[in-house]
């Protein structure tokens, strides 16, 4: 067990292959048994359009929240990790299909512009697909240096993007 305090994080999940919806679920049981990692909140599923190349199926996208002892970094590589036993392979274009994509989105009030690790995440701010999702966990968290994500949520369109009910057809 690491010795470090519980610190707050924020994952960004989305799929677009192998059936979506599973995969995310899938993901969210696999974030739910990180080692010093606990899965303390997970919004609903959201289908979007593909922010990249558009001839590609729509994505289903998700956020969770976590208390973790992990650093930043070793959070990031866990991640990492769950992508790569879920079957991520790096798409052939940039923004393409992904069987999984797991972003750290937010970690505690950190501020971080390494190679490899950028805190907030860059395009958090920009994004529906993430902003949505998490702002159904996470409406008053604050972003370092931008706003609370409630706030970010209403700057952004909502084209492209519905809610998708519990159980459903047309997300895979």
């Amino acid at each position: 067990m690491s010795a470090g305090c519980w610190r707050p994080a924020y994952v960004a999940l989305g799929s677009n292959l192998s059936g979506p919806r599973r995969q995310v679920e899938l993901a969210f049981e696999a974030l739910a048994a990180l080692p010093d990692t606990r899965l303390v909140s997970r919004s609903g599923l959201w289908r979007t359009a593909p922010m990249g190349p558009q001839d590609q199926p729509h994505f289903v996208n998700a956020a969770a929240g976590f208390l973790t002892r992990l650093p930043p970094r070793d959070f990031l590589a866990a991640l990492k990790a769950v992508e790569r036993r879920m079957g991520r392979t790096e798409p052939a274009a940039r923004w393409g299909p992904r069987v999984i994509d797991l972003d750290l989105v937010a970690y505690a009030d950190e501020r971080i512009d390494e190679p490899g690790l950028s805190l907030p995440h860059p395009g958090l701010h920009q994004r529906n697909f993430v902003l949505y999702p998490l702002s159904e966990i996470a409406a008053e968290l604050w972003v370092p240096g931008l706003d609370r994500v409630g706030r970010l949520r209403e700057r952004v369109s909502p084209a492209g993007i519905e809610r998708l009910a519990a159980r459903g057809a047309g997300d895979d």
